[in-house]
């Protein structure tokens, strides 16, 4: 959920810029019922009337995927690439309701003012085209954001980290780097893009039947890839799935897919020769509506594969997502299908710098002032000790809320301002203390029981409580099943309650919950969620 404010001026007239708006994809286990989350953006909501823009460095979801959400809470002007652009609009008109969003086009490399800031976008090598770093020149300095990059001397498609305008940059003095810190805690160099392409067209040549190929829609320089290694064998491009049919639309139009023929749709696919297709899936992260879990579930209405089959993966696993991949993987291996993934050959690389690029990049800049950004707290921490081993005067170890001097005088922490996420739940945006999320962790924990009473007016009970149970085993221990444990709790507590007591409903609901959820507590050791509900007659 990348989104990084940065201020200039006094406090009561301070100017701000926005760099990214993006979200992330919430945990089932802790969340249950939610897949997105937003970033809470309250602090720079409140000051919105002084946010000057809202700048894009690419098109990844974890850095746009909240601005259809957010902005017309913000109201500013967004910049961005044309493909980070034309990839906005296109998923934005997917969304019903969707907001006109301002949106500027930038071309990479290219340089514009916004109030006190002088903007550049600079180039750099990622797994999505027209990925940039931020240059942003103040009076009291030039601060370098980098994004998502990596060095990649062959990238295939897109731009490269060129060392000449980075070691420019250096040379004119940077303040600060905020900097990407994903693979900090991996030695070395990553592999080039051009490396996985090649090993991808040997995969393709040398597989005896079907080949699908699941990786991130995104990525479009493994797309052409795996289309240049299909046309190289002989066979037949079908796109499976809505976000990767949404990805080459676009690049199509933009040109990153010239020179490759039009790519089929799923229907085709049974009409293909089973050793003259290769299937593009989304999925990679093993998302239960996409594509490759519902051929493995064998719920795709288009797309089956069988015995001898072969499906690669050409993605790396976000941590999280393990279970659910793995899930995949197991079922598919069930129906004899090969696996190829990076523990087999080089068939992903990251788009993120491991620590020998980190160090040229170092080296390039000479920051005075190091902020490392975007990893967990491992590798923050990991990049903080690197950036001081490189010499850096200063390090911020900076976290979600932390607002950071950078000048003038020594970099400070000055405050935490509010910040944290926002749940996307069904159709409407929540906060993440709302009690819904922790009575749905109880709930699938220990269950419900629901039970209705029906009175009259002189407190006496008029037939028999209606009783059901949601989540709670069949039977005890014992063997005593556990709905009648519930009924003699009712039984018990109603005719223990005075006639006085009878009398209000509000207490015979308490009594007669405290009643159930102490008797499942004896026999099965939990206490499920329980409502009682009194009905006057």
């Amino acid at each position: 959920m990348n989104a990084a404010l940065y201020g200039f001026g006094p406090e009561r007239s301070r100017k701000w810029i926005l760099v990214d708006c993006g979200m992330g994809f919430a945990g089932e286990e802790h969340t249950p019922g939610i897949d997105l989350m937003y970033p809470d953006l309250s602090f720079i909501i409140e000051r919105r009337k002084d946010l000057l823009g809202i700048l894009i460095t690419h098109a990844h979801e974890d850095h746009i995927g909240a601005l259809v959400e957010m902005w017309p809470k913000l109201r500013a002007p967004v910049f961005a690439t044309r493909f980070a652009a034309s990839l906005i609009a296109t998923r934005k008109l997917s969304e019903p309701g969707a907001p006109k969003i301002e949106m500027t086009e930038v071309a990479p490399g290219k340089r514009f003012s916004l109030g006190p800031f002088d903007i550049e976008y600079v180039p750099v090598s990622h797994s999505i085209p027209e990925s940039n770093a931020v240059a942003l020149r103040t009076p009291h300095g030039l601060v370098v954001h980098t994004g998502d990059w990596k060095l990649d001397p062959a990238p295939t498609l897109g731009s490269n980290t060129s060392e000449a305008t980075f070691r420019a940059l250096g040379e004119e003095g940077i303040l600060a780097l905020v900097c990407d810190s994903t693979n900090i805690v991996r030695d070395g160099e990553s592999p080039s893009e051009s490396e996985v392409a090649t090993t991808l067209a040997r995969i393709i040549k040398d597989s005896p039947h079907r080949v699908a190929v699941t990786t991130f829609a995104s990525n479009v320089a493994r797309i052409r890839a795996v289309a240049e290694a299909a046309l190289a064998a002989g066979r037949e491009v079908v796109v499976v799935g809505r976000a990767m049919d949404r990805v080459i639309t676009v690049a199509r139009e933009l040109g990153y897919l010239d020179g490759l023929p039009d790519f089929k749709t799923a229907q085709s696919y049974s009409y293909i020769a089973r050793d003259k297709v290769v299937a593009l899936l989304t999925g990679s992260q093993g998302e239960p509506r996409a594509a490759l879990a519902r051929v493995a579930e064998e719920q795709h209405p288009d797309i089956a594969l069988t015995a001898g089959d072969r499906v690669i993966f050409s993605s790396r696993t976000i941590p999280g997502n393990e279970s659910e991949v793995n899930a995949i993987i197991n079922a598919l291996v069930r129906k004899g299908i090969d696996i190829v993934t990076d523990r087999h050959d080089l068939v992903h690389v990251s788009g993120h710098p491991r620590k020998g690029e980190m160090r040229q990049m170092y080296e390039w800049t000479k920051p005075r002032i190091a902020v490392p950004a975007h990893g967990e707290d491992l590798h923050l921490a990991e990049h903080a000790a690197f950036a001081r081993a490189q010499g850096v005067a200063d390090v911020v170890k900076a976290r979600n809320g932390t607002l950071v001097r950078l000048a003038p005088g020594r970099p400070e922490i000055r405050d935490h301002v509010r910040a944290g996420r926002l749940y996307r739940d069904g159709d409407i945006v929540i906060p993440a203390l709302d009690k819904a999320i922790p009575e749905r962790r109880k709930l699938a924990f220990a269950g419900i029981v629901s039970v209705a009473i029906a009175m009259n007016k002189k407190g006496e009970f008029v037939g028999e409580p209606a009783v059901d149970q949601l989540g709670l085993p069949e039977l005890t221990r014992s063997g005593d099943k556990l709905i009648d444990v519930v009924d003699d709790a009712i039984l018990d507590c109603i005719k223990g309650l005075s006639r006085a007591v009878r009398r209000d409903p509000d207490a015979v609901e308490d009594a007669v919950a405290r009643a159930i959820r102490g008797a499942l507590r004896n026999v099965w050791g939990k206490k499920p969620a329980c409502h009682v509900m009194v009905v006057e007659v």
